[in-house]
């Protein structure tokens, strides 16, 4: 940018700030901004444009077109060339506004005598809060230089909407971060909560945004990114010894961080009379802007990257670590971007719930929460730029919904449904010894799922029969290097402790597709879900797999050992995993180690191809555990990582009972024991419809416990299963509306309940 342009941008900038530090009102602070960008221009109209919802955009000030036209003239996102640079927050430079593509012509302005257009988004870190534009009679197009400078101007104007500049009763703008909010998210672990809103990662606040000095300002940053680069050489030296892939991973760091492209933007921003940290910010949201863009995966996610960088560069400008001085609420209720289980399992049990904007239902962190029965929401699209530490939050994960802020009403509402919860589970409680015996006679086995030792408690509190899968994969995802036998050994026989004597099923290692090990090369695989994991991970990876089982041996020594292996597609895949365990014992008991009491070795049926195994197979089994949550992916063909199809099947479908009953009929003819396992067996109305199709045993969250057990004492299994058979005589499509209408047919639980 040339020194005439530079030293214009400045000034503007200093007027800028003047303007705003003058008193007045949010309306009166908006006409002088738009005045004042006007002149320094010497455009014939400037204008801004907020946004009133995620959707809206509202003409706020103007200079130049007809005053009657503000807070009246609105348009939605990608609605004309406003909208267009709102929705691809990217800038429209244009000396025929009116022949240009998209471009609506609004009557009420008196815009159609302005040819040239220049617009600008209004944009902090990723969130769009509005569009500033400038336009004049003489058709040209902007230079570079306005371009750049109309930019910083809007940046300014960012950082003063996000501190509340503008907002009075005149302009009709609501407060940041004041009102009400509803996120329509997903559920990853169900529950409800209120609370306060805890930040795992607190906004970095921006105030100083203009500078007086850039040679100082830009010595500043050189210093802040010299400490940031050193920083981050110090990271990878503390890594030591990793494979090629980590250090890959850490390099691409450092050279972000040594970019001098990075450098150079944010100096020019300075050099135009942003401080150092509004340069930062700048850099920021134009990369993110641009990243998010990028049809790349791999470039979209390197945000993570730029954030991070950005936000530790932040850090060191303004002194404002992680500790902000803020102490843990009463009620916290965790809310970030993404978190690590290693993260979430250190705050523990003190967290009512989590909300995080990206997420998935089989993270690690779902895994975890489920664990420590933590509601957790994912894909809250926006909370961390709209949440701030102490907001009142309600988080609903059985709806996938989360109230930022809630009006009285709401929150009386949501009261009302914990009070109701909570006389339900003091109900449940009071059946925990009690078996789950349907009114027809029939017994039906609940066990709980599990995976760190924090779930084991809740075996005896809440009257399961067992744990019908112990998830192991956790203990080597928490690690940076691979975990030692011996320490295997050791908590698996803690978990047989804390079991006292109750059946503990163990999952060997599943990991692959979202489970990834820091410290194993993960290979580039289009559709991991359905590629390189579980017991072929195991099967290829034999030194893992045995060590492991050698684990799992030496901690149940004198006591039965019950292992499964997860997604087998055909029988040779079991009976390969099978004589790998079965020669683990040989070895042990050649070297004189005691062996366990008894062995089961079971299969999870996931992948439909194994419910067409040969006979053979499931006499070899001693039993077989469907693994609903991937078997009903694999069946519909439906990523259940994907919200836009994960709940487009249900799992009552006709077509996959009438599968689950083929399993239950072929395991029957053998004698195999079956068990089904997952999500849907925690879910009452699923977990009866499936003791209907002939299943015994259920494993399930120890929450879903009780509720399931409280349906069960009041049903009559025989019933169900007429219900089952007189939906496929029929040829219906779902089972749902006719099992819904017979539970509400059941007697109450009071008075079903009698001895």
């Amino acid at each position: 940018m040339q020194d005439r342009s530079e030293s214009e941008s400045r000034r503007l900038l200093r007027r800028l700030r003047d303007t705003l530090a003058e008193p007045g009102q949010g309306q009166e602070r908006l006409d002088r901004i738009t005045g004042l960008i006007a002149d320094s221009m010497h455009t014939d109209v400037c204008s801004i444009y907020l946004f009133r919802d995620r959707e809206t955009l509202e003409l706020c000030a103007t200079r130049g077109l007809k005053p009657e036209s503000v807070h009246r003239t609105r348009m939605r996102l990608g609605e004309g060339l406003v909208g267009r640079v709102a929705r691809t927050a990217a800038a429209v430079n244009t000396a025929n506004a009116p022949g240009e593509r998209g471009f609506r012509y609004m009557p009420e302005t008196g815009e159609e005598i302005y040819s040239s257009f220049l617009g600008v988004p209004i944009q902090r870190l990723g969130e769009k809060l509005g569009v500033l534009v400038v336009q004049s009679r003489e058709a040209r197009a902007y230079s570079d230089d306005e371009v750049y400078g109309l930019d910083v101007v809007a940046m300014v104007l960012a950082e003063m909407t996000e501190l509340g500049a503008f907002v009075s009763d005149d302009t009709a703008i609501a407060s940041l971060h004041k009102h009400p909010v509803m996120i329509r998210a997903g559920s990853g672990q169900e529950g409800t909560a209120e609370g306060q809103v805890w930040l795992h990662e607190p906004r970095v606040v921006v105030t100083n945004l203009v500078n007086d000095d850039p040679t100082a300002e830009a010595e500043r940053l050189r210093d802040a990114v010299t400490r940031l680069r050193g920083s981050v050489d110090d990271l990878l030296e503390a890594t030591g010894d990793v494979d090629k892939e980590q250090r890959d991973i850490l390099e691409a760091y450092r050279m972000f961080a040594n970019s001098r492209g990075w450098l150079r933007r944010m100096e020019q921003s300075i050099e135009n009379g942003l401080s150092a940290e509004a340069a930062v910010e700048k850099e920021q949201s134009e990369a993110r802007a641009r990243l998010q863009q990028a049809p790349d995966p791999y470039l979209r996610d390197r945000l993570h990257d730029l954030d991070d960088l950005s936000n530790r560069l932040l850090r060191i400008l303004t002194g404002q670590g992680n500790d902000t001085g803020a102490t843990l609420p009463d009620r916290p209720i965790l809310v970030a971007r993404n978190i690590g289980p290693g993260e979430l399992l250190e705050y523990g049990k003190q967290l009512r719930g989590v909300v995080l904007e990206e997420g998935s239902v089989g993270s690690h962190a779902a895994v975890v929460a489920r664990a420590l029965a933590i509601p957790l929401v994912v894909h809250a699209e926006g909370i961390t730029t709209e949440a701030l530490n102490g907001d009142a939050i309600i988080v609903d994960a059985d709806e996938g919904v989360v109230h930022l802020r809630p009006d009285e009403s709401v929150a009386s509402a949501f009261r009302d449904k914990i009070v109701m919860q909570t006389q339900a589970a003091a109900r449940f409680a009071a059946l925990r010894d009690r078996p789950a015996v349907a009114r027809c006679g029939a017994r039906v086995a609940l066990h709980m799922n599990a995976g760190i030792m924090a779930d084991l408690p809740s075996l005896l509190g809440s009257g399961a029969e067992g744990v019908g899968l112990f998830r192991t994969e956790l203990q080597f995802l928490l690690r940076n290097s691979m975990p030692r036998r011996s320490d295997l050994a050791a908590l698996y026989a803690r978990v047989l402790k804390a079991a006292d004597g109750r059946r503990v099923a163990f999952r060997t290692l599943d990991i692959g597709s979202d489970k990834v090990m820091p410290y194993m090369n993960r290979p580039e695989e289009p559709n991991p879900a359905m590629g390189w994991r579980a017991v072929r991970v195991g099967l290829d990876k034999k030194g893992v797999m045995r060590m492991q089982l050698q684990a799992l041996i030496r901690a149940h020594a004198g006591r039965p050992l019950t292992v499964m292996f997860p997604l087998v597609s055909e029988m040779s895949e079991f009976a390969a995993a099978r004589e790998i365990l079965l020669r683990e014992i040989e070895r042990e008991a050649h070297l004189g180690h005691p062996l366990p009491e008894r062995l089961e070795v079971g299969a999870m049926l996931e992948t439909p191809s194994l419910a067409f195994a040969p006979e053979a197979f499931f006499r070899m089994a001693d039993f077989i555990s469907i693994g609903g949550n991937d078997l009903k992916q694999f069946f519909f063909a439906a990523d259940r990582e994907n919200e836009l199809v994960r709940r487009r099947y249900d799992t009552l479908s006709l077509s996959f009972f009438t599968f689950i009953q083929k399993i239950v009929t072929r395991c029957a003819a053998t004698g195999t024991h079956l068990s089904f396992c997952g999500e849907d067996a925690g879910r009452p109305i699923e977990a009866l419809a499936l003791a209907g199709a002939g299943l015994r045993t259920l494993s399930m969250r120890p929450a879903a416990i009780g509720p399931v057990k409280d349906l069960i004492l009041r049903a009559d299994l025989n019933a169900v299963a007429e219900i089952i058979a007189d939906a496929k005589r029929r040829g219906e499509d779902r089972l749902r509306p006719a099992i819904v209408d017979y539970v509400r047919s059941l007697p109450p639980p009071d008075t079903a309940r009698a001895p």
